[in-house]
């Protein structure tokens, strides 16, 4: 299909059916097994693929239906990965803590984990399809290091998976290949000294369009929380050359919730901004007028052409009713701005 001017998508997942798993939660619990769970989650990606394209979305994902956890979703399918051997770890620089995998041999990619999954959106829908993949520094945070002691190894062995991984379904038809790394907002100086590198090393030799989703979060109460009481939002600043010197092509940002001057756009210089302009909070769905002067604020430093109206984050532990609701906004507001565009009315 042609993409329009403002093209919309998000983040990634969208909740997942009460009779899938139980509602609004980070880690939900299956509520089918064995094949009723294969059916159930085929059936619920159906479901989030037409709310997606009935609601107007350009850019589309699976839901993430099938995954029980953005990260887990990935690194089961991994060699190294042992959920038999869960350790409570302090996690994202001690705001959080988290049960979370050892790894006490090396990090191994032997055939694709996201691939049947492709290929089934791939097969019922003609918009353009993205695939997410958690990032190197994200799930080094949310593992138990028992093997490698070192971080950058660490990395770059999940690196070399993400890439291979990233390969297998850019060749099977995924239109966008997004790196999750909200980490990327929490440990700067790793950032610099390795995990653009890393990055990098996962996007080597893929041919589809390449983003990284960088975040403040979910929004949960620990995150909100946390929101709340952060006064010092200068992350940005910092890691926006960074990402600016990487080989990625598009940049998923998180704008709504924490309320950021939108300026510090002009420091990732062309790359393509997924522009977070709709807050995943649980509260009401904003106004359309207030995400259309979001997307207004952002026209100034970005052209529209490189500017793709998008969600904060991931939409998992909302209600499905509301996370609905956010993303009529979303679209509503984008043809509202597109239209001013096409009709010469000027864009403040």
């Amino acid at each position: 299909m042609t993409t329009p001017l403002l093209p919309t998508t998000l983040v990634g997942s969208l909740p997942r059916p009460a009779w899938l798993a139980t509602p609004e939660a980070v880690r939900p619990q299956w509520r089918l097994e064995g094949a009723l769970l294969a059916e159930g989650q085929d059936d619920a990606v159906l479901v989030a693929l037409k709310l997606q394209e009935d609601l107007g979305l350009d850019i589309v994902t699976d839901g993430e239906q099938r995954r029980r956890h953005y990260i887990e979703g990935f690194t089961r399918g991994l060699d190294g990965f042992d959920y038999t051997r869960l350790v409570e770890k302090h996690t994202r620089g001690g705001r959080y803590t988290a049960p979370v995998p050892t790894v006490a041999r090396p990090v191994a990619w032997r055939q694709p984990v996201l691939l049947a999954a492709l290929q089934f959106a791939r097969a019922h829908t003609t918009r353009r399809l993205k695939v997410t993949i958690p990032g190197p520094m994200t799930i080094v945070d949310t593992s138990y290091d028992a093997y490698y002691h070192d971080e950058r190894a660490f990395a770059f062995a999940v690196a070399d998976a993400i890439n291979a991984e990233a390969r297998a379904l850019a060749i099977a038809g995924a239109d966008v290949i997004q790196i999750d790394e909200p980490c990327f907002n929490v440990y700067l100086d790793q950032v610099a000294a390795w995990g653009i590198a890393a990055l990098d090393r996962c996007l080597d030799g893929v041919a589809a369009t390449t983003a990284v989703h960088v975040c403040y979060g979910y929004g949960t109460p620990a995150v909100l929380a946390w929101k709340q009481q952060n006064r010092d939002w200068e992350q940005y600043r910092r890691l926006l050359p960074l990402l600016r010197a990487s080989r990625v092509q598009q940049v998923s940002l998180e704008f709504a919730a924490p309320r950021l001057d939108p300026a510090v756009l002009r420091l990732l210089g062309e790359k393509d901004v997924l522009y977070g302009c709709v807050d995943v909070s649980p509260a009401p769905a904003e106004p359309v007028e207030v995400v259309a002067t979001r997307l207004r604020a952002a026209l100034a430093h970005v052209p529209p052409e490189r500017l793709y109206p998008c969600t904060d984050c991931g939409m998992a532990p909302l209600p499905r009713r509301l996370a609905q609701e956010k993303l009529a906004v979303l679209v509503a507001a984008a043809r509202q701005v597109r239209a001013e565009l096409a009709g010469g009315a000027p864009v403040e």
